[in-house]
């Protein structure tokens, strides 16, 4: 067996390892058992609670969440802790479920953008947060040595699962009251695409009882059409809706609403930078930009980067996945983070990234400013940027290949600081990515192309 965890939980193609049943249930059992051994329900007014622990478990549209949902449920109810299962939700729903029922852990099941045949878990700590690096670890342990096979309590000590189903509108109404009560959305029309996943029943209730006009799309899930040619990975959708019905804002979330990517008034798309920039500029505006700092990564784009930097707004890159850009935030107490693919965090409001509270601040941007997003994204002048993703057969240091760190260090040194190179492996798929940006959309094409065949030769 291999390692489990990569950037972002547990994630496969479903019913082949990792992602089988069997993995599942020893997830919810090793889950269960880390929480109890570390104590982790929290101490409420100087007491602890007396009460058995509780996992909520939440999940996509995908056709593999029934299996893996019953899996986790399992493992959870064998090591005595009790199992919240919620049906469809959110990612971010989770966390805000988890904290709002005093929940000492969460768990979504979701492949997030990846097509309907994957499958994956995300495990969040009592608090909303992803699990740090050391916990999965202990948890992967448990999974891969069997130990907790020995250790099952028996009779009355087997945990119960029971299904709530009233837990949406709770979240409805959390979403709601993060829009300002001073404002309203009366008057505009937003063309929405929530990707056939999570978000496909919260996302139009938010937007339609704060007074918008809501076209929607990828609103039917079947278990197989999460993600297909719909939401975020294919916002000319939402960006043709919003042309045709002459919308305010076009937004499309992916499968597991973590993040979103926005059409302008011209079906103009705007990417996670550029809805980066432009809540930073007004947030900063506002005086409510602690430090007058933002939190991106190595795949943000530099024109984002040259962009704050000329408002006195700098940007700190942390390490490529939401959870890292949300420990650099906890660390130094900043509140505005994201990335390029539409992961946008506000940790005064949310835990993790949110596409429903991205596209919530810009409305309200283009509100309090009386400007269109066209002109509000203009803040932000984005720089030629082109990714290779080259398949590996294994993974090896780009240092440790000459010919290709040659490579990057040559494309560096003709991009000067006018542009970038950032070449990493997926920590979900067998891939190395190569980025390269400058101001010379065919000099960044050459550059990256050349790089990419440097490692198929070397890895492919």
């Amino acid at each position: 067996m291999g390692k489990l965890f990569g950037t972002d939980g547990i994630r496969g193609l479903a019913n082949e390892y990792p992602m089988t049943g069997e993995i599942a249930m020893a997830v919810g059992r090793a889950a269960a058992h880390v929480l109890k051994s570390h104590q982790a329900t929290p101490v409420r007014a100087g007491m602890r609670s007396s009460r058995r622990p509780r996992i909520v478990v939440g999940k996509d549209t995908r056709l593999s969440g029934y299996m893996i949902e019953q899996a986790l449920a399992s493992g959870v109810c064998s090591m005595g802790v009790d199992c919240i299962l919620i049906g469809p939700m959110t990612t971010p729903g989770v966390a805000f479920v988890t904290q709002s029922m005093r929940a000492d852990a969460g768990i979504m099941i979701s492949a997030s953008h990846n097509p309907y045949h994957d499958n994956g878990i995300k495990i969040f700590s009592a608090d909303g947060y992803k699990l740090p690096d050391d916990v999965e670890a202990e948890i992967e342990r448990l999974v891969l040595n069997k130990e907790l096979d020995r250790t099952l309590p028996t009779g009355d000590q087997i945990g119960r699962a029971s299904r709530i189903e009233d837990v949406h509108g709770r979240y409805v109404v959390f979403l709601k009251s993060l829009f300002p009560k001073d404002m309203d959305l009366a008057g505009m029309r937003i063309a929405l695409d929530c990707a056939n996943g999570a978000g496909y029943k919260i996302a139009p209730l938010v937007f339609e009882e704060l007074g918008a006009e809501v076209i929607k799309r990828g609103v039917s899930p079947n278990g197989l059409n999460i993600n297909d040619k719909v939401g975020a990975l294919y916002p000319e959708n939402v960006s043709t809706a919003t042309v045709e019905y002459r919308a305010d804002l076009g937004v499309a979330l992916d499968g597991d609403g973590d993040r979103c990517i926005l059409s302008d008034e011209n079906g103009e798309i705007v990417d996670g930078d550029q809805i980066i920039g432009l809540l930073a500029i007004h947030m900063a505006e506002q005086g409510n930009l602690p430090q007058n700092t933002v939190v991106t990564t190595p795949m943000s784009n530099i024109g984002l980067e040259l962009a704050l930097r000329d408002r006195g707004i700098q940007m700190v890159r942390a390490q490529v996945g939401d959870r890292y850009v949300v420990e650099a935030m906890r660390k130094n107490g900043y509140r505005l983070g994201g990335e390029q693919s539409g992961h946008l965090v506000f940790l005064e409001q949310s835990t993790t990234g949110d596409g429903i509270v991205a596209a919530l601040k810009v409305l309200e941007a283009m509100k309090r400013t009386g400007k269109p997003l066209s002109e509000l994204k203009k803040a932000v002048k984005l720089y030629p940027q082109v990714r290779e993703d080259v398949r590996v057969s294994r993974r090896e240091p780009f240092e440790n290949l000459p010919e290709v760190a040659h490579a990057i260090a040559h494309a560096q040194t003709v991009l000067k600081d006018r542009g970038r190179v950032f070449v990493r492996y997926s920590g979900t798929e067998p891939l190395a990515r190569v980025m390269v940006e400058g101001e010379n959309l065919d000099q960044v094409q050459g550059l990256a192309k050349g790089i990419a065949s440097l490692i198929v030769k070397a890895l492919g």
